[in-house]
C-alpha cells in the first residue's frame, strides 16, 4: 500500500503528516527520536523533499515534530489521544474524555451575562428577556487543548450558575444542581477550517481541519436549556455511529406505489 494516493483529493503533504502522526501516536517513533531524513522520506513517500517539508511544518506547528538546524527532525512530544464519540445518547466532553482513557482539565476563558444575538434568542426560544450566560472554556485532555467551546444560557433559567465551579461537565452541573432533565440533544456537525483565533486556542496553525459542533439540548418538555459551539480538533476527533439494517426503496423492490 502505498503512503501516498495520487487519487486522493486531500493534499499529498497532509497525507504524510497523517502517515507521520500515526507513526508517532503507536509509539513507532518517540519523544527524543529522529525521524527519517527529508530525502529518505521524500524517496520513501516518491514526493518531492518540498512536499515532505510541508508534512514536517505541518507536525512542527501542531507541537508533535521539532527541527535541529543541522541535526534533523525529533519528535517533541507524542500524538494526542483520540477523543471518540458515539452518537447514541446525550454525553459531555468529560464523559467522552473518561471513555477515551484522557486526564482531562478545563480552563474558563470568560464567563458574564450579555445579550443573546437574534440567531441565538431564536434558537434558545427566548421571549423580550433576551439575557443569556455566555461561558467561553477550553477543554483540555493531558495537557492538550482538545475543544473549544461557547455556551449559551437562558439567563433566568441558570442565574447563579456563575458562582458555580464551571471546570467540570456543564451537563452534570446543569442536571444535578438546577434539576433540569436534559431529555434530547439536537446536533449539527460539519468539517471547518479554523480561524487563526480558535486555531491558537488549540495550538494549531491557522486553518487547520477542525470540527464545528452545534449542540441545542432541550429538557423534557421540549424547551431548549443551552446552546453550545464546540471546535474540535480535526486531527483528535472521531465520530462513530452504527447504523442498522439497509431497507431497499420502494423501486428496488419492484413495488408499484400510487
Amino acid at each position: 500500500m502505498k503512503i501516498v494516493d495520487s487519487s486522493n483529493p486531500i493534499p499529498k503533504y497532509l497525507q504524510i503528516s497523517a502517515w507521520l502522526n500515526e507513526l508517532i501516536e503507536t509509539g513507532r517513533y518517540r519523544t527524543g527520536e529522529q525521524l527519517p531524513s527529508e530525502h529518505k522520506l521524500a524517496k520513501m513517500c516518491d514526493v518531492t523533499r518540498t512536499t515532505v517539508r510541508q508534512a514536517i511544518a505541518e507536525l512542527t506547528a501542531r507541537g508533535l515534530l521539532r527541527k535541529e538546524k543541522g541535526t534533523g527532525t525529533f519528535v517533541s512530544a507524542p500524538a494526542p489521544a483520540e477523543l471518540r464519540q458515539k452518537l447514541e445518547y446525550i454525553s459531555s466532553t468529560t464523559d467522552l474524555m473518561q471513555d477515551s482513557g484522557i486526564a482531562q482539565s478545563t480552563r474558563v476563558l470568560e464567563k458574564r451575562v450579555v445579550q443573546a444575538e437574534d440567531q441565538i434568542a431564536k434558537l434558545l426560544f427566548l421571549g423580550a428577556n433576551k439575557k443569556v450566560i455566555l461561558l467561553r472554556r477550553v477543554r483540555m485532555g493531558d495537557g492538550t487543548p482538545y475543544v473549544y467551546e461557547e455556551s449559551y444560557l437562558p439567563y433566568d433559567l441558570f442565574r447563579g450558575i456563575l458562582d458555580k465551579n464551571l471546570t467540570g461537565s456543564m451537563y452534570k452541573l446543569i442536571s444535578e444542581q438546577f434539576n433540569v432533565v436534559l431529555a434530547r440533544c439536537a446536533q449539527t456537525i460539519s468539517a471547518v477550517n479554523l480561524i487563526a483565533d480558535v486555531a491558537k486556542i488549540l495550538k494549531l496553525p491557522a486553518n487547520a481541519a477542525g470540527i464545528f459542533m452545534e449542540s441545542l439540548t432541550f429538557d423534557e418538555n421540549s424547551i431548549p436549556v443551552e446552546l453550545l459551539y464546540s471546535y474540535l480538533r480535526g486531527d483528535t476527533y472521531k465520530l462513530e455511529i452504527e447504523l442498522g439494517r439497509y431497507h431497499a426503496g420502494a423501486k428496488d423492490l419492484n413495488i408499484k406505489t400510487d
